[in-house]
């Protein structure tokens, strides 16, 4: 049996093109289950193991050591005890394996069916993976392959002999449609391992990153590095935009991506079912970048708000629909490409809140500084936009304000402190008054902290009562953020019953 052992793993390795290892693997797996089934044993822990000189193999029976024997798998477990009792002086420790060999069994016709079964799919696996393995060394980014079927999750495409790909459903592009032996390019996305150890490569058409790889293949400036797709936003099979940059001055970025009569970017759009692709300028000027990706937009004014990441963008009342865009496309891909909340107005609208703005800065004015209300509007003229501004800026920035005296600006600045001040201690006192519980938690910041003691949440219990838009009215965190925070109150919830 031994020489027939040897002789059969060598004509397998050499005939399916896999490792000898392989195939012995595969032959002590297949003769192990064979052995279960053959000796009714199913419920062993049983190892066949072939001497990979000889051909010979043992057939052995593993024991899990445990502390207590509680009989749940009487056929898997043994106790220190019991194994002393057989072998006295045997050092053994809970959690190690006992192993005694067993005669081997013989194999009749049943038996060796089934170690032929398990052999080939082995085989098949190991040779699947290598495959896999020469194609993932040699890949390109973008993969060209032949449609072998249409399934109703997806695209199966032949990327190499014996060698497929899936491009699952939402990848694809939308209304695009493939039969069998039609050509496609896709991008190679990942390898995903599913149960049983399964690997399969799965592509992409709607990724940014696959417009990105295209215009890298038709604009070879970008190859020789003389410009840059600096960022990518898409809406998959409708529009996208790309930013570009050039690091050479003598380069036009966009009318090279662009080509002669649009012949570059058309490519690019045919390869993706027609897609509208804009190519705007990259600029690390911020203001700028916005204008560039609202395209063709024209933009009247911005406001930029870093403490948000949002951008105000005011345009006259006949680029609003171009600036938002048909469903808000527009828009929305900019504000992908930024990187940036942008809220688009009219000219009228924000006029209208400014006004607005401006009618509340001038009450807080009047309320907390104790001023006529000229005194008020002239400070909402000189842009100041808080208290905190008015109590710390240079006396010299008050004396601008024309109706101010050197008298009437230093009261203002020390009215100004007070009401800081007198703020700051009932903030504290509001502080004071939340549990401990509620201050230690995770995620729970000192300004959440405040925001939380305004609301008059002042213990875990009542944090976890809120559901995550009360929590995001009150704080304006994140949804993500307030989601965490509210797992966090409600844990202690969780654990009490469980212990019940």
């Amino acid at each position: 049996m031994s020489r027939e052992i040897l002789a059969l793993v060598e004509a397998l390795a050499s005939e399916k093109n896999v490792n000898e290892d392989v195939v012995f693997e595969a032959l002590e797996t297949a003769l192990g289950i064979a052995a279960k089934k053959k000796a009714d044993r199913e419920q062993m822990d049983l190892e066949v193991r072939i001497n990979r000189e000889t051909g010979e193999y043992t057939t052995v029976r593993k024991w899990l050591i445990v502390e207590d024997l509680d009989y749940t798998y009487p056929e898997l477990e043994k106790t220190i005890e019991q194994i002393q009792e057989e072998i006295p002086g045997i050092e053994i420790n809970v959690g190690d394996y006992y192993e005694e060999d067993i005669p081997n069994e013989a194999f009749g016709r049943q038996a060796a069916q089934t170690a032929k079964q398990i052999i080939l799919q082995k085989i098949r696996d190991a040779e699947r993976e290598q495959i896999l393995n020469n194609f993932l060394a040699v890949r390109e980014d973008i993969v060209i392959g032949t449609v072998k079927r249409v399934e109703r999750h997806g695209i199966i495409v032949e990327i190499a002999p014996k060698l497929d790909a899936l491009i699952p459903r939402e990848e694809m592009l939308p209304r695009e449609n493939y039969r069998g032996g039609d050509k496609i390019r896709a991008l190679f996305w990942k390898v995903e391992e599913f149960n049983g150890g399964r690997k399969q490569v799965m592509l992409s058409r709607s990724s940014p990153e696959f417009l990105r790889k295209l215009f890298e293949q038709e604009v070879p400036e970008i190859k020789d590095g003389l410009l840059e797709i600096r960022e990518v936003a898409r809406d998959a099979g409708q529009r996208a935009k790309i930013a570009v940059h050039t690091n050479d001055q003598r380069i036009d970025p966009q009318g090279t991506c662009i080509g002669v009569r649009g012949s570059r970017v058309n490519a690019v759009s045919n390869e993706i079912g027609g897609e509208r692709i804009d190519v705007v300028l990259w600029s690390d000027d911020t203001a700028q970048f916005v204008i560039n990706a609202l395209s063709p937009a024209q933009v009247s004014r911005i406001v930029i708000d870093d403490e948000t990441n949002s951008v105000d963008v005011i345009v006259a009342e006949d680029q609003l629909a171009l600036a938002i865009g048909r469903g808000g496309q527009n828009v929305r891909l900019a504000a992908e490409l930024t990187g940036l909340q942008l809220n688009i107005m009219t000219l009228q609208e924000a006029a209208e809140r400014n006004a607005e703005e401006e009618a509340a800065l001038r009450d807080l004015f009047m309320s907390q500084l104790n001023v006529d209300e000229e005194t008020a509007n002239a400070l909402v003229a000189a842009e100041f936009t808080s208290i905190e501004e008015v109590a710390f800026v240079p006396v010299e920035d008050l004396l601008e304000i024309e109706i101010l005296t050197p008298e009437t600006a230093e009261t203002l600045r020390i009215t100004a402190r007070e009401v800081i001040l007198q703020t700051e201690l009932e903030v504290a006192e509001k502080l004071n008054n939340i549990d401990e519980d509620l201050k230690s938690l995770d995620n729970v910041d000192e300004d959440m902290l405040r925001d939380l003691a305004d609301a008059n949440i002042t213990n875990r219990d009542a944090l976890a009562e809120l559901s995550i838009d009360e929590l995001i009215e009150i704080t304006g965190v994140s949804k993500d953020e307030a989601e965490r925070v509210i797992l966090v109150a409600r844990a202690h919830w969780f654990a009490e019953d469980n212990a019940e």
